[in-house]
């Protein structure tokens, strides 16, 4: 007998003897009460942390407890697909070559994820075993499998069904380096030195006046749809329904009144740019359908940037093209040249970062589908309002009352790697072959709609895995 206990001879030994015999698994056939937990699936671009560590300890004692009682237990494994990371990684793998996704086309690309799924994707699967998991491994499920995309096309074309799948066109936080659209967790705010530019926005029936407004971006100015003016703010009341030059674009636009404003910051005044700027979305939806805003272009709803946030078309010539840091100190100079720079302040404040692009996110314009996370939510809330679901400890439960202030979620992206979105298309035309591809595709029927009909289509984008991962 050895003197000393050796854990990776001894635990390898016996983890493998207890698979070969079925310890850990389940049977459906089983006339014994069943008991059963989902294995919160882990990326598959990872490796175990401290959480992961915390989280299946604590399911795996519940899981053997149940099967010492004599239930029928399982413990379902999977690992998820991380769209995001993965594209991520096969990204920077192809720069080395000096590819790029587009040089691939989306086939091949996901060919690649697939095989290096293979290759490195098992690390975390191994930890797992390692640690003496009791999953019931036979039923190891990866989010990606061909089942699970049947079953997300299906859920997403019920929940579209019952309208609490929907589209949208509404600002989101946008990554111009991965081109994708990230969510709130996925934003690292951090602390940059920058500047407050303030410029001079002269009345359009008197040139002589101006109002002044402050900025940290200024190669947004060209997208502004007002200034908005707080409605007390003796300062200004008599300017509110006036229209102001917005230099550089030459366009006229009108000076409102909302209490978005806070007449102690600043000069009192703000541009509205609702394209680029969450606060000033908001303002803009309170007065959406007001005239000033209904005869600009877009409704005043002008946006600026490309996908990789360059200068689009909707900006004055001699910016279009130019990346948008470019642009800044082009826009900077021009007005500097024409006497509109009022002052510039040195600050320092926080600017939102991809955490995995590491790149400055963007307030960006786009069409996505969302789903009504407040509705979907409610009998999470009643469950627990009854008490038929209980947290412990406790307080926890309270969390669980944020989630009626969530009005929608946005469920897709625009990387490769992941679940194929949806788009629509109307018309008789192409309803047959829509209907067709999405059968192929998916597994289930479009729907017909109205006159006419409304095909739900695969689309370039994915759906997010926070949300489509659910029902997977």
């Amino acid at each position: 007998m050895e003197k000393t206990y050796s854990p990776a001879e001894v635990e390898a030994k016996h983890y493998a003897a207890w698979e070969k015999t079925g310890a850990f698994a389940s049977d459906a056939r089983s006339s014994r009460k069943p008991y059963a937990i989902m294995m919160p699936p882990p990326n598959v671009t990872g490796s175990l942390h401290m959480g992961h560590a915390l989280t299946f300890t604590l399911q795996d004692t519940l899981i053997r407890h149940k099967r010492m009682q004599g239930f029928d237990a399982l413990w379902q494994p999977g690992t998820d697909h991380a769209s995001i990371a993965v594209h991520t990684i096969l990204e920077r793998q192809l720069h080395e070559k000096k590819l790029t996704r587009r040089d691939l086309g989306r086939e091949k690309f996901m060919e690649m994820a697939w095989n290096w799924k293979k290759e490195s994707g098992s690390t975390i699967v191994r930890q797992l075993r390692r640690l003496g998991a009791s999953a019931d491994w036979v039923r190891e499920r990866f989010t990606m499998d061909e089942g699970n995309n049947r079953a997300v096309a299906k859920v997403f074309v019920d929940l579209y069904r019952e309208g609490l799948v929907y589209k949208d066109k509404r600002l989101v936080n946008w990554d111009p380096k991965l081109r994708t659209v990230v969510s709130d967790l996925e934003v690292e705010q951090k602390e940059v030195k920058g500047h407050m530019w303030h410029f001079r926005y002269p009345l359009a029936d008197d040139p002589t006046q101006y109002v002044c407004i402050a900025t940290t971006r200024p190669e947004t100015m060209l997208g502004d749809g007002a200034v908005a003016v707080h409605p007390d703010d003796e300062r200004y009341k008599h300017l509110v329904g006036k229209l102001v030059r917005l230099p550089l674009a030459e366009r006229l636009i009108p000076v409102i009144a909302d209490e978005y404003p806070d007449p102690e910051k600043g000069s009192g005044a703000v541009k509205i740019t609702a394209a680029h700027d969450f606060n000033d979305f908001a303002v803009w939806q309170r007065h959406r359908d007001k005239d000033y805003f209904k005869k600009q272009k877009d409704g005043g709803l002008i946006n600026l940037f490309t996908p990789d946030a360059k200068m689009n078309e909707n900006c004055p010539k001699q910016y279009q093209g130019l990346d948008r840091y470019e642009a800044r100190k082009r826009i900077i100079a021009d007005l500097e040249a024409l006497g509109l720079v009022d002052k510039i302040e040195n600050l320092v404040h926080v600017v939102p970062h991809g955490d995995r692009s590491g790149v400055v996110i963007e307030p960006y314009l786009t069409e996505q589908w969302y789903c009504d996370a407040a509705t979907l939510a409610k009998p999470a809330l009643e469950a627990v309002e009854t008490g038929a679901t209980k947290f412990v400890p406790k307080q926890w439960a309270a969390l669980v009352h944020f989630a009626p202030a969530v009005v929608g979620a946005s469920d897709s992206g625009v990387v490769w790697a992941g679940w194929k979105s949806f788009r629509r298309r109307t018309g008789k035309r192409c309803a047959r072959r829509s209907t067709k591809a999405l059968r192929q595709s998916g597994g289930v029927k479009a729907r017909r709609r109205c006159a006419g009909y409304l095909v739900l289509l695969r689309a370039v984008a994915v759906l997010n895995p926070w949300l489509a991962g659910k029902n997977a």
